[in-house]
């Protein structure tokens, strides 16, 4: 059996899985939750108008990326880590008690505030999550480590969107909403007791806690090694890919493919099971090897089918002609909106599964391209300052991830629709490849040599 499946029976690995995999499915279900009730029931919250709130409040998730990374990658290189979770996760109980009174008392500035620390909680989680791995896994283990890592992370993320939305519609949202999220906290922290001790990588390091000195440090320390510098441009332009799809998800299902909210679950379900399949296969194409070929193969699928995802998607949008609009079990079994006992297996229906395909495989082809780069940096980075590495390489994936808004914006602004925006993306990727090749030409010539064999 593969290496990355037979981790999970073990100690060493399978409780840090466990932990992470709740964490990530609990921030979700709680965002997901909170801007569900900010889309439909903004006026009980706020007077503040539910569009504006549903673009702030992703960005003050955001912000403590900016903030504290600098300051969390020291903790964790400093302290020993396996504790640091425990503490991550007692103090993520008390943000979800937090939020709970903020819930029942319809106070949007209560949840805003617990939105802010839960954001701060991942960016302490972060450094080290990906630090702790090269400690306990051997260097064989660490692409299917990463692989397992990734696809949980989607899955949870899929997980915790589909349910904070469902458990938002329902009736006493408050009471069910806080019991899932207190739960889901508790179970976290359970979990994390039986994580091995993992010895400090520095205890002797001074911390800095002035966040924009210790930033610009961290910046510096990261470029004097281009190798792991651009391992981290490399993760960095995938959450801006990533985050450009997704941010969009919505409005694509609704606008262009004229679904509701049903086809855009559709969609990120699509996603999320492609990544996690993409994470998962890193290992058996590398054969275990840190193989940074499959970055280039990656980059290649994202633009491929970032292109065909436009062709697929346009064509849909021009031929579609409905009276209402399609929900998902529609959407896949080829029937009309306007008589769903009519169903018509046409072009228009290989084109719809065509699309799904695009996007199944956008999510395949991101994980093989991420996967390998975070085992680069793992393995590349100096062992003292692993955790502080993973934190610039956190900062810098907020300041992609926000630029690919403001991106999004510019261009939508200047009259494109999705699928060209979609397009324009998938272009870009390809300038982004080169420049990844050309600065470091391990990535080409490693790729040439592993379609080779």
């Amino acid at each position: 059996m593969s290496n990355q499946f037979t981790l999970m029976s073990e100690q060493r690995f399978r409780p840090f899985f466990f932990t992470q995999f709740l964490g990530a499915f609990n921030d979700n279900v709680f965002k997901t939750a909170l801007i569900t009730l900010v889309a439909f029931h903004a006026s009980s919250l706020s007077s503040i108008d539910g569009a504006t709130l549903a673009t702030l409040l992703p960005g003050l998730f955001i912000l403590p990326f900016f903030l504290f990374s600098a300051t969390a990658g020291q903790i964790a290189d400093k302290f020993e880590k396996s504790q640091i979770i425990r503490y991550v996760k007692v103090f993520e109980i008390g943000i979800m008690t937090f939020a709970s009174a903020g819930f029942f008392l319809h106070n949007i500035w209560l949840l805003a505030a617990a939105l802010f620390m839960m954001g701060m909680h991942s960016t302490i989680f972060g450094p080290v999550k990906y630090s702790y791995l090269p400690q306990h896994l051997k260097a064989t283990e660490l692409i299917g480590g990463n692989g397992m890592v990734e696809m949980g992370s989607f899955v949870a993320i899929l997980l915790g969107q589909v349910l904070g939305a469902s458990l938002a519609t329902v009736a006493h949202h408050e009471l069910f909403t806080s019991i899932a999220i207190i739960t889901i906290g508790f179970l976290g922290y359970f979990s994390s007791r039986g994580i091995p001790n993992s010895p400090a990588a520095d205890a002797s390091l001074k911390i800095n806690w002035n966040p924009i000195t210790e930033t610009v440090k961290n910046v510096k320390f990261i470029w004097a090694d281009q190798t792991v510098w651009l391992a981290i441009v490399g993760i960095s332009w995938f959450w801006f890919y990533g985050a450009t799809l997704l941010a969009q998800f919505p409005n694509f299902a609704k606008d262009i493919l004229l679904g509701n909210e049903s086809v855009f679950i559709l969609l990120l379900s699509v996603f999320s099971i492609g990544i996690g399949i993409g994470s998962l296969m890193c290992e058996k194409l590398s054969k275990g090897k840190l193989e940074v070929g499959l970055v280039v193969f990656g980059a290649i699928g994202l633009t491929l089918f970032g292109i065909d995802l436009y062709l697929s998607s346009t064509y849909l949008h021009e031929t579609v002609n409905l009276k209402s609009m399609f929900d998902y079990k529609s959407f896949i079994t080829y029937s009309h909106a306007y008589n769903p006992e009519v169903y018509s297996f046409n072009h228009e229906s290989l084109a719809r599964w065509r699309l799904l395909a695009d996007i199944a495989l956008i999510g395949f082809f991101g994980g093989l391209y991420i996967v390998p780069l975070y085992a680069l940096i793992q393995t590349r980075a100096k062992k003292s300052h692993q955790s502080r590495v993973i934190a610039a390489n956190n900062i810098m994936n907020a300041l992609f991830m926000v630029v690919s808004a403001g991106f999004s914006i510019l261009l939508l602004g200047k009259g494109l629709n999705i699928p060209q925006l979609f397009l324009a993306t998938a272009l870009l990727n390809v300038l982004v490849t080169i420049y990844l090749c050309i600065r470091q030409p391990e990535y080409f010539k490693t790729f040439i040599a592993w379609i080779k064999r």
